[in-house]
């Protein structure tokens, strides 16, 4: 009887703590962290703005990256809801920028090419946004759901700073990845460039060389051509 009910015990723990790491991992993954990678082709002389809705008091980090076209070089302009422009670059190849603290509305992400008139671009950007309104506020919510003082011996304040520290590091990871694979296109479409040019110089130097070749040989042969003519 002890050893049937020590089972139930066991069982029953093992169910709680499965329960909890499924609605903590399921806060954490709908939590106030927001992940948003995307990659767009900018046409030759023309801007291409974006928009993301942010709330009061957040914090938001913007990353772009031009990983394909001539020069690699875009214009990028940040502005707030307000119209007031808080970022301002011109012909780079990326950038970092982060706005902390954020205001009620939509903030306007706009990539220029307009310089460009031949040249298309190929640019990936990143907006990550951290809600600090609700990052206190929805994950505490698992806690309510356990009622009974002694259930389980693990401490909840504990594992809930370990998924914490997880979900962090999973999004950090993310963003890495997400950046590195940027770079990685980048780097293979210069690659592939300068392929290109090497192959299509080396063509050039090397029909030079022949020509060059046959005209030498040309001009040895006729130094020793015998053009008199001997008469008997």
């Amino acid at each position: 009887m002890y050893c049937h009910q020590s089972m139930m015990t066991a069982s029953a723990q093992l169910c709680l703590l499965a329960y909890l790491t499924l609605t903590l991992g399921l806060t954490l993954g709908l939590g106030p962290n927001k992940n948003m990678g995307f990659t767009f082709l900018l046409p030759a002389g023309s801007t291409e703005c974006f928009y993301q809705r942010t709330a009061m008091n957040d914090s938001m980090e913007v990353e772009y990256q031009v990983i394909a076209g001539s020069g690699l070089d875009v214009g990028f302009i940040l502005l707030s809801p307000t119209g007031h422009r808080l970022v301002s670059d011109f012909r780079r190849s990326d950038g970092i920028h982060m706005v902390d603290p954020t205001v009620d509305g939509d903030y306007r992400l706009c990539f220029d090419n307009s310089f460009s008139k031949m040249s298309e671009k190929m640019v990936f950007f990143e907006v990550v946004i951290n809600n600090q309104n609700s990052k206190n506020g929805g994950q505490d919510d698992w806690l309510e759901t356990v009622t009974s003082d002694s259930m389980v011996d693990y401490k909840m304040e504990d594992i809930r700073a370990r998924m914490d520290s997880v979900h962090r590091h999973l999004e950090k990871s993310h963003q890495v990845q997400a950046t590195l694979r940027a770079f990685e296109a980048r780097d293979r479409y210069l690659l592939e460039d300068n392929l290109w040019r090497v192959s299509f110089w080396s063509c050039v130097n090397l029909s030079v060389m022949l020509t060059v070749a046959v005209v030498q040989i040309y001009t040895l042969r006729r130094l020793f051509v015998n053009t008199k003519q001997v008469r008997t």
